[in-house]
């Protein structure tokens, strides 16, 4: 009986832990190597025409199906960077650039400037916009990426994008 106390606090700091660990996002900063930072809210992204992803299958790092999430629409990322100035003297010093999208839990997804912009990669990642026919700011998951020509999805599959941040390796 005395152990019941113990149980009940541990299954309550679980819960609370749970809870605080997805905290649901509507707006993102873009921060770093970059002449001025911005804020894109759910207003911001409104001013973009999202296009149809499709469904798409979510896969773990072994590449084991997980789930499905169909009807997505969204936005590329490089046209939302695309009002980006960044941060540099010499175009040649973009090859050395990296995004790290950061999720409000903390989850870190990384993308370099030559991917995006150099690649077909960056031709399929997307800020989803629409769900299952939910918009992104009615999900608890709320502003979301993914990079849809991954082999492995679920690796670069971001919920509630909080900040990218612009760096340059050294």
């Amino acid at each position: 009986m005395k152990k019941l106390p113990v149980i009940l606090f541990l299954l309550y700091a679980a819960t609370s832990f749970a809870q605080d660990k997805y905290i649901t996002t509507h707006q993102f900063t873009i921060s770093g190597k970059v002449k001025n930072g911005s804020v894109i809210n759910m207003d911001s992204l409104a001013h973009y025409t999202p296009v149809v992803i499709g469904d798409i299958k979510v896969t773990n790092h072994l590449g084991e199906f997980k789930h499905k999430d169909e009807q997505l629409k969204g936005i590329l990322l490089k046209d939302i960077l695309s009002h980006t100035v960044f941060d540099t003297p010499n175009p040649k010093l973009l090859s050395a650039f990296y995004f790290t999208c950061v999720g409000s839990d903390g989850y870190k997804v990384v993308y370099s400037w030559n991917e995006l912009y150099n690649t077909e990669v960056g031709d399929h990642v997307y800020i989803i916009t629409e769900k299952n026919g939910v918009k992104a700011d009615q999900l608890p998951e709320s502003i979301q990426m993914t990079s849809v020509m991954d082999m492995k999805t679920g690796r670069r599959y971001l919920h509630n994008l909080d900040k990218i941040i612009v760096s340059q390796v050294e």
